[in-house]
């Protein structure tokens, strides 16, 4: 039938075969020299039932299917993974800018930002002035009617720098709001940059599986018909097949991991998880000298949670002065106008005063208040201690894990997989001459092509190493942030 590839069968008109495509059996055509078709080609749906020829002529057919299948293969094999990908390339930058801007958890660290730097002007702000009046009654008892009146006014005058102190306080808890908004935007900037790594690798594994189960049709078409001239047994047929069945499996899995990449990314941007996204442009190894002490180094200068724990001390300690501050009474200072004979009569007396609290009487209330400040401040310097420890381990450990996807990148890349695709060529040479079994034909495709798969994964693996070696330090190390080839 047209558009159905012709299988080895097809050279026998009295076997029946499966179609590949549609999975029914079927008796198929003999081959026509003049149709022009050849193993891999559509077949016209004219082609003449011809008798079946003799065992020599289905030797020289089974000879020139070994010749032209590898050959076939050879160009699936080396042809780009990008050459059948759509036009509209998912663009790594776009993607973060949409996450920085859109993300609702980003968006609600900022607003938390935000919030915190409107305290610095109420803890920097006086105490609201005092007013009042005094009305007095002389011979009566009713409410509307008075004689004498008194106005007052009153200000607490900070000089104990009570508020400048509440101020520094306020500030630092603002500087380490902001650096808590900052440790959220380095993880959707690592986390949206890993999705695009894995979601470009899963199109990689896609085309690697592609290509494998071209060549192992290639190959079983082969493997049947030596079996039909009695060179080959049937069990190389069923390996073949069984192949090909894990294949369609892996093929599946793949799919979900490409749905579940493309979820993660619209959620991370604020999208529905259904809208539709490109394919990401190819993957690209790029080469970064990283040095450990220097990686450590900018980490205890630019790492979020650091920065937001030397704040938290700054705050602690001017909590710890404030509370120190509280012993010293801020004075009150008054006015007072006494308007006398009614309503009609001008004001006729000023009087002024000064007045204090007097803390002293309560002196564990503010000896505990001040050892409380001293906790906080003890409890955060601990931390930022803690933390310094814990960033260095962090960088190492994951400087480690760079440098061992670096290695298994280049090794796959330089050794395994081109040694794996001689293996294979050696493998059709001798199984072109009967001097290899069909099983090591497979064997050594199979080989070259998980090889194939693993370098994509290690490459994968190495660029979100790197994305999230840049996120544990808080700065890019080699400011370098699109690993994508664009």
């Amino acid at each position: 039938m047209c558009g159905t590839a012709v299988t080895s069968s097809d050279f026998f008109p009295l076997t029946p075969a499966v179609c590949l495509d549609t999975g029914k059996l079927r008796r198929p055509p003999a081959f026509h020299p003049s149709s022009g078709s050849v193993f891999g080609i559509c077949a016209p749906k004219c082609l003449p039932i011809l008798p079946e020829e003799n065992c020599a002529m289905k030797l020289n057919l089974i000879c020139l299917l070994i010749v032209t299948a590898p050959l076939a293969a050879a160009a699936e094999v080396n042809k780009p993974a990008d050459a059948a990908g759509p036009s509209d390339a998912l663009s790594l930058d776009q993607v973060v800018n949409e996450v920085l801007r859109n993300n609702p958890s980003l968006k609600a660290a900022r607003a938390n930002w935000e919030a915190m730097k409107e305290r610095i002007p109420q803890a920097r702000a006086w105490e609201d002035p005092r007013v009042g009046v005094d009305v007095e009654r002389m011979g009566t008892t009713r409410f509307d009617t008075f004689t004498d009146n008194e106005w007052m006014a009153a200000q607490e005058l900070p000089l104990s720098g009570k508020n400048r102190k509440r101020g520094q306080a306020a500030v630092a808890e603002a500087a380490a709001a902001f650096e808590e908004f900052r440790r959220r935007e380095l993880d959707l900037t690592a986390r949206a940059r890993a999705a695009c790594y894995r979601l470009a690798n899963a199109y990689e594994q896609l085309a690697v599986t592609g290509k494998n189960q071209e060549l192992l049709k290639q190959f079983l078409e082969i493997s049947r018909a030596k079996y039909e001239v009695g060179k080959q047994s049937q069990a190389d047929v069923l390996v073949a097949e069984t192949d090909l069945g894990k294949l369609l499996e892996t093929r599946f899995d793949i799919e979900r991991q490409i749905s579940e990449e493309q979820s993660r990314l619209n959620v991370l941007m604020n999208r529905p998880t259904q809208a539709p996204l490109g394919r990401p442009a190819g993957l690209a190894f790029v080469h970064v000298e990283l040095s450990l002490d220097r990686l450590q180094s900018m980490a205890l200068t630019h790492r979020p949670e650091l920065l937001a724990a030397q704040k938290k001390i700054e705050a602690a300690k001017a909590r710890v002065d404030l509370a120190r501050r509280e012993w010293i009474p801020d004075p009150e200072l008054r006015v007072e106008a006494r308007q006398f004979n009614g309503r009609g009569g001008g004001i006729q007396e000023y009087d002024t005063g000064i007045f204090f609290k007097v803390p002293w009487f309560n002196r564990k209330k503010y000896k505990a208040a001040i050892a409380e400040a001293r906790s906080m401040m003890e409890s955060a310097e601990h931390e930022l201690e803690g933390l310094r420890k814990e960033t260095l381990g962090m960088v190492r450990d994951q400087l480690k894990k760079v440098e061992t996807f670096h290695h298994h990148t280049e090794l796959f890349r330089d050794r395994i997989v081109p040694l794996a695709q001689q293996a294979v060529k050696a493998n059709q040479a001798a199984y072109e001459t009967d001097k290899a079994g069909f099983l090591d034909l497979i064997v050594a495709q199979r080989t070259a092509l998980d090889a194939e798969s693993m370098y994509w994964s290690h490459l994968t693996d190495y660029l979100v190493a790197v994305a999230e070696l840049e996120a544990a330090v808080g700065t890019d190390p080699k400011h370098q942030t699109d690993s994508v080839a664009k």
